[in-house]
């Protein structure tokens, strides 16, 4: 695709042909029993799942579809009412310009209202970087602009340390395969200390995604993990604050 065409097929989220929504799930402090932010999760309009939607995004519609979740999060968010910050997942291979395509962004976000510095950008690890040093300009860039970011599914994919030791996010959200059954795995434990320590050293904040059980949550609290995510505290719900269940 072309930069003319790429630009084209961003402006506004067009060029993407399912209508989309966003289901809400909330990361909570287990300390305080707040909640710290509300990760904003793609579904269709029409009721599909998150897996249907992405399994119709290629290289054609990438750019168009990263753009439509962008500006479907934030209006979302003004509709749901959240009281917190959104946490927003974009696609790094489909940032052409840092600058041009947070035009739609910046855009969106001033029609609903919703304050910059209450946006977290999520970049997964899942996602194969083809360009380093263009991902560190998207982060830098974000950042400069006042956006909180954040590196998804720390541990699972293709960035990992070598992301961490270029850029310190704002947030470091450690892979579900870390966290499970980390309440009886000492390696997992000692890995996740580990974590934290470095990241208490470089100002990164950590959070711990997927957690279900109870256990867990028990364990990554003692381990001083106090933002945690997953089904135990709620699950994603569309169109609205979900309820948010802090284990006794």
């Amino acid at each position: 695709m072309t930069r003319q065409n790429t630009c084209g097929a961003c402006r506004d989220g067009h060029g993407f042909a399912q209508a989309i929504t966003m289901a809400f799930q909330p990361i909570v402090d287990v300390r305080d029993k707040t909640v710290f932010a509300y990760e904003a999760l793609v579904r269709g309009e029409d009721g599909s799942s998150a897996a249907q939607v992405l399994a119709s995004v290629d290289a054609d519609n990438r750019y168009a579809f990263d753009q439509a979740c962008r500006i479907r999060a934030l209006e979302c968010a003004v509709e749901a009412r959240l009281p917190a910050m959104v946490s927003i997942n974009f696609l790094p291979n489909a940032v052409y310009n840092p600058e041009h395509c947070l035009r739609a962004t910046l855009g969106a976000a001033q029609r609903v209202g919703w304050p910059l510095k209450d946006v977290i950008f999520e970049v997964t690890e899942h996602e194969i970087i083809t360009d380093h040093q263009h991902l560190l300009s998207i982060l830098q860039t974000y950042r400069q602009r006042g956006f909180k970011t954040a590196i998804d599914d720390f541990g699972a994919g293709y960035a990992g340390l070598n992301l961490l030791a270029d850029f310190q996010p704002d947030l470091l959200k450690l892979d579900i395969g870390l966290i499970r059954h980390v309440d009886t795995d000492r390696v997992r434990q000692r890995t996740i200390h580990h974590m934290l320590r470095l990241c208490d050293d470089i100002g990164v904040q950590v959070i711990a995604e997927g957690v279900e059980r109870a256990e867990e949550s028990a364990a990554l609290t003692d381990l001083g993990v106090r933002l945690q995510q997953g089904f135990l505290f709620a699950r994603p719900e569309v169109g609205r604050i979900p309820l948010t269940h802090f284990p006794s």
